[in-house]
């Protein structure tokens, strides 16, 4: 048949075979064409032997087209496809060859995994981005600079309600830092800030978006510049550069890109990881966040290129709640007392000041302190004495008098009638 004795070769067969040709030509010796093609004496010999047996075919390895030795059974396939319609599905190849090897016990590199997926229509190629143009070196210490952002995301797929992931990654090291909120605020960032400082320590900078927790949208006026007021700061803004932390802010996504490959990355893994522990609640996914987190930097975190740590541990007598916090300055009445949010606080003791500082903490408490930062006692002041009822005033009368029904005025609005004069 046509097509029989065709002989399909690679760009490496076709150079072995010509310095073959040769040496059975007696153009070069056996020993220089073993070191042109970096094969042995021996090996050289077999491959003339073969070429003189089979002619120009004899070049192409015997095993080409045939099923691997190490080829995994048709049994296993099946299985491990089972497996992943059942449990995995939606898992990419290197997840799910993680979690058969964790939880099922069938240890198969990735690209097997990919290969079978792919065969049996589960899993897609996916394109890969291009990368950004402008490439920014790490910086070199663990701390120097930290990304943050939040994430709103379906974490739960449906199971509970939707969360958003308040992420930290360091710049250096890709040390991952998180927690699960129910909305991205400032609240939000207040505490997971307050909780990354406790395990890490402050980092010299925080790199971060333009969303309106993390900068302030308000504008200097013409009155505020000429008293030499600077540019309003948000709570959050405010708060951490009380604490020495500088705040850069990025002029896009791409420019943040380190944590917005996290969140992609997590959205794959950490959802899949939730989704096989069953977890329905913002407290359980906080619970399984802190477990899976050390174990996910031992991992995927890389070593940085100056073994500092930059971060500065506080001492126990800092009260980092006094920093991270809510702010808002009040004017005291008279009567010692002062409105916020809605409801009114007696101020006990005596001061001069009548100005104070309302602290809202993160853990909803509240905290008031004069002008000099002293704490000030108060009470909250349950109900507003009721104002003194009125009597009903009579409706004023009017002094308006409409004119008679043959009044001139009236009698002007009716069509006059004029007498034709006749000669």
């Amino acid at each position: 048949m046509a097509g029989e004795d065709r002989i399909e070769m690679s760009v490496q067969d076709l150079k072995r075979l010509k310095v073959l040709h040769e040496a059975l030509k007696h153009f070069i010796t056996q020993r220089t064409a073993g070191m042109m093609l970096g094969l042995s004496e021996r090996q050289v010999r077999r491959l003339i032997r073969r070429v003189r047996e089979e002619q120009d075919r004899g070049v192409i390895h015997r095993g080409r087209g045939r099923p691997s030795n190490n080829r995994k059974g048709e049994k296993l396939k099946q299985e491990v496809l089972s497996l992943y319609r059942q449990k995995y599905e939606g898992f990419g190849p290197t997840l799910a060859s993680e979690k058969l090897l964790e939880l099922d016990g069938i240890a198969l590199s990735d690209e097997t995994v990919r290969r079978w997926l792919l065969e049996a229509g589960l899993w897609k190629r996916s394109r890969k981005r291009a990368k950004h143009r402008h490439w920014r070196p790490r910086k070199e210490c663990f701390g120097q600079m930290v990304q943050l952002d939040g994430s709103e995301h379906e974490w739960l797929e449906g199971r509970g309600p939707l969360l958003v992931l308040m992420g930290y990654i360091d710049d250096a090291t890709n040390t991952v830092f998180g927690r699960f909120y129910d909305y991205e605020g400032t609240l939000p960032a207040l505490d997971s800030f307050k909780r990354y400082v406790k395990q890490y320590g402050l980092p010299l900078s925080l790199y971060l978006d333009k969303h309106r927790t993390y900068k302030s949208a308000g504008t200097v006026t013409v009155e505020q510049q000429l008293a030499g007021v600077g540019q309003p700061l948000s709570q959050f803004e405010r708060a951490v550069e009380e604490l020495g932390v500088r705040l850069i802010h990025a002029d896009s996504p791409q420019a943040k890109g380190r944590i917005e490959r996290l969140f992609g990355v997590l959205q794959d893994r950490l959802i899949k990881e939730m989704r096989l522990k069953g977890i329905k609640s913002k407290e359980e996914a906080n619970t399984f966040l802190e477990r899976y987190l050390p174990v996910y930097n031992r991992k995927f975190s890389v070593v940085a290129a100056n073994v500092t740590d930059a971060h500065l541990k506080l001492p126990h007598t800092i009260d980092l709640d006094r920093y991270l916090c809510i702010k808002t300055q009040r004017t005291v009445r008279n009567d010692n007392t002062i409105g916020h949010n809605g409801l009114l606080y007696q101020l006990e003791g005596t001061f001069s000041s009548k100005h104070v500082t309302v602290e809202e903490r993160v853990d909803g408490s509240l905290r008031i302190r004069s002008a000099r930062g002293v704490s000030i006692r108060y009470r909250e002041i349950v109900g507003r004495p009721p104002k003194a009822v009125q009597s009903p005033k009579r409706p004023k009368t009017s002094n308006v008098r409409l004119p008679a029904k043959d009044h001139p005025w009236r009698q002007s609005t009716r069509r006059m009638v004029v007498p034709q004069i006749t000669d």
